[in-house]
């Protein structure tokens, strides 16, 4: 439902930020920015994804053990790192505040070779995935999701 921003002395209709709920949710979308750390090294040299940083909203409260979860990849200004999906797991528990003043949440999840990540431009592809949150909001904060629909058509990309 659009909502109205005034602006320099006139409204224009912005799309109003898509709430998600436990029915809707088909998985968790992690994301790491390879621009911040080198993650084409730091996942060669171990796959595993045991932990990742979150940020507070009303999301944190929806995670729940045993929930899918994916990991995508973004921000490499070099242009050698793909933008996409690098891997799938499950949540490993609830979202845990940081001894730093952070939040994180424990995962169970691996980064898949590079040959078998989703890329980019194979999901803005599909009718299905073309409107995943992380196309329309690119900026916003861990985690994002994807709908149940989403998840269905990812999984058959990934033959999961």
């Amino acid at each position: 439902m659009p909502h109205a921003r005034p602006e320099a002395g006139r409204t224009e209709a912005v799309p109003a930020p898509r709430l998600i709920t436990p029915d809707d949710l088909g998985a968790w979308l992690i994301k790491g920015n390879a621009d911040r750390a080198d993650l084409s090294d730091r996942f060669a040299r171990e796959p595993r994804v045991e932990r990742w940083c979150v940020q507070p909203s009303y999301r944190l409260g929806l995670m729940r053990a045993g929930q899918p979860v994916l990991f995508w990849a973004s921000g490499s200004r070099r242009r050698d790192v793909p933008y996409g999906i690098w891997g799938l797991g499950r949540l490993a528990g609830p979202p845990e505040p940081d001894p730093g003043g952070g939040w994180s949440v424990p995962l169970d999840l691996v980064i898949a070779p590079p040959a078998e990540r989703l890329r980019r431009g194979e999901l803005r592809a599909d009718p299905e995935l073309v409107s995943l949150e992380v196309f329309r909001q690119p900026q916003a904060a861990n985690p994002s999701f994807v709908t149940v629909r989403q998840f269905a058509a990812l999984k058959r990309q990934l033959n999961a």
